[in-house]
């Protein structure tokens, strides 16, 4: 017998507006980041890059969104992994692993339905706060859907 898995993810529209909270947050703050937004596959669907953010953070804000569709944060992936040499010795030998924190999973009704990547700014925690800012659309078009008003 055939099955058809169905799954949710995030919409190009939200994935931009994740983006656009993100470089607001930024301006708000003083730094330049890259943000990343990608689908619960790990295909990128929206993407940000403000005047004057570093180049070379462009993959890692990818990669640490990829990171993210493991289901933890990125800065909390490295606690995650640390105790088990196995894991430390293993994960690095994924190209697209990156355990610095900026990185967070997407989710709804409690499905990952994508991921957000921050870098760019001289500190992690300006990654992190922007993310945060982003993923507060999310927590409040979640509660809007359970109202019966979400898009």
């Amino acid at each position: 017998m055939t099955s058809v898995l169905k799954k949710s993810s995030i919409s190009c529209e939200l994935a931009q507006e994740l983006v656009n909270a993100a470089i607001a947050r930024a301006n708000q703050i003083g730094v330049r980041e890259n943000i990343a937004v990608l689908d619960e596959g790990g295909n990128l669907t929206a993407f940000g890059r403000m005047d004057g953010a570093p180049i070379f953070c462009i993959q890692l804000a990818q990669n640490k969104a990829y990171t993210a569709l493991f289901g933890y944060p990125t800065d909390e992936f490295f606690n995650f992994i640390k105790g088990d040499p196995s894991l430390l010795a293993g994960i690095p030998m994924l190209a697209r692993a990156a355990a610095i924190g900026g990185g967070f999973p997407i989710q709804m009704g409690g499905e990952i339905i994508g991921s957000i990547g921050v870098s760019g700014a001289p500190s992690v925690q300006s990654d992190v706060d922007c993310a945060l800012a982003a993923l507060a659309l999310v927590s409040e078009q979640s509660q809007g859907a359970m109202r019966g008003g979400g898009k």
